[in-house]
């Protein structure tokens, strides 16, 4: 069979514009026709139903991107793993998916099933094969022992984890986190450190309201504790052959994995200029400022600019995010990462380029920590 963009995402179109009745259905049909998998899924679905459609989405929408898209796969079915995800299940997940669009599709002919038939089995096997191939290098997930937990704030902490083997992992990436409390729900949460030679790994938290494994860690988690971690994923990373000088935006939480890309490039002993943009609404809630500062003493390249939003009382720079970056000389020629609440990261891309930054230059991520 031949893959067909175009007619997948004409398709695909109509099925967007129904996504929760989609979703819903799809979930549906997989169960009754599998009742057996609903025991790998978290009690409830809502967010689940959320991360289908937004990877789905993605796929569709980079289907001429072969490149970007294998990545983005391979990934996936790395990190599946974690589920106990076989060949069996993606059978059974294809078979629901083509139900799906069959149903909510305005048009459907041969044609049409047929290239959804292709690009499901070039997405399958490339996320197939990617964990089989990672299945001999790693475990599906990590016990990590919880040996430090610092409450900064009332709403966000600072938790150091020891896994129980050894991680690999590129500064910038994320892990899934389960906990005790919650079996099956899995969130994702950055790494805020560059690898460490003892393998530590230190998250920043930030409990959201609703949030059942944020509030887990921030509030219910204690030294001594257990979690249960992913693998690493991600792809707001420095790039290899970098060369330029660093313009780093980073939005409450979303610092985490700033301050690991810059502890890698402090590690890597280039001599290249760093600028850390840290913002948020309140002074009170810049929760890893000491720290920073302590970094910025040490390294003369590095310049940290605390930002408050909400806070008129606030003796330092003042606005929102995307605003500040403005207020400087260009970032042009700069490597950027920007990373934060998903309104600010998209505000920000928007000014950098209309600023002549290049998109391939502007790394980002929405902030990491759902409920």
């Amino acid at each position: 069979m031949t893959l067909n963009p175009r007619l997948v995402k004409e398709s695909f179109a109509a099925v967007e514009r129904v996504a929760d009745k989609a979703t819903a259905y799809f979930y549906g049909r997989l169960f009754a026709k599998n009742p057996h998998l609903r025991g790998m899924f978290p009690p409830s679905m809502d967010t689940q139903r959320d991360r289908l459609f937004g990877s789905l989405t993605r796929i569709v929408w980079s289907l001429d991107s072969p490149d970007g898209l294998a990545g983005y796969l391979e990934q996936l079915g790395r990190d599946h793993r974690k589920y106990g995800v076989s060949a069996e299940h993606y059978a059974a997940i294809g078979d629901a998916l083509l139900a799906t669009v069959r149903k909510f599709a305005e048009e459907w002919d041969e044609e049409i099933e047929a290239a959804w038939t292709a690009a499901y089995a070039a997405a399958s096997g490339l996320m197939s094969r990617a964990a089989e191939e990672d299945a001999g290098q790693s475990p599906p997930w990590w016990l990590a022992e919880v040996i430090d937990h610092e409450l900064r704030t009332p709403d966000i902490a600072v938790i150091t984890l020891r896994p129980d083997q050894p991680m690999a992992y590129r500064p910038g990436q994320y892990v899934s986190v389960q906990t005790a409390r919650w079996p099956r729900v899995w969130r994702p949460f950055s790494i805020a450190n560059a690898p460490r030679e003892d393998g530590t790994l230190r998250l920043h938290v930030r409990a959201v309201p609703g949030g059942w494994v944020s509030g887990s860690l921030v509030r219910h988690t204690r030294i001594g504790d257990t979690l249960l971690l992913g693998p690493p994923v991600g792809t707001m990373t420095l790039p290899q052959d970098a060369s330029r000088d660093v313009l780093c935006v980073a939005g409450g939480t979303g610092l985490a994995p700033i301050k690991a890309l810059v502890e890698q490039i402090v590690a890597a002993g280039r001599r290249r200029e760093v600028h850390l943009l840290f913002g948020a609404r309140r002074a009170e809630e810049l929760y890893d400022l000491a720290d920073l500062a302590r970094l910025e003493a040490r390294h003369p390249w590095l310049r940290v600019l605390p930002v408050v939003s909400d806070d008129p009382e606030y003796d330092g720079v003042r606005g929102k995010l995307p605003e500040v970056v403005e207020r400087f000389h260009s970032w042009a020629s700069h490597e950027v990462f920007v990373c934060g609440p998903p309104a600010m990261v998209d505000a920000t891309t928007q000014r950098l380029q209309r600023a002549g930054v290049p998109l391939t230059r502007i790394h980002r991520d929405a902030v990491r920590g759902a409920p």
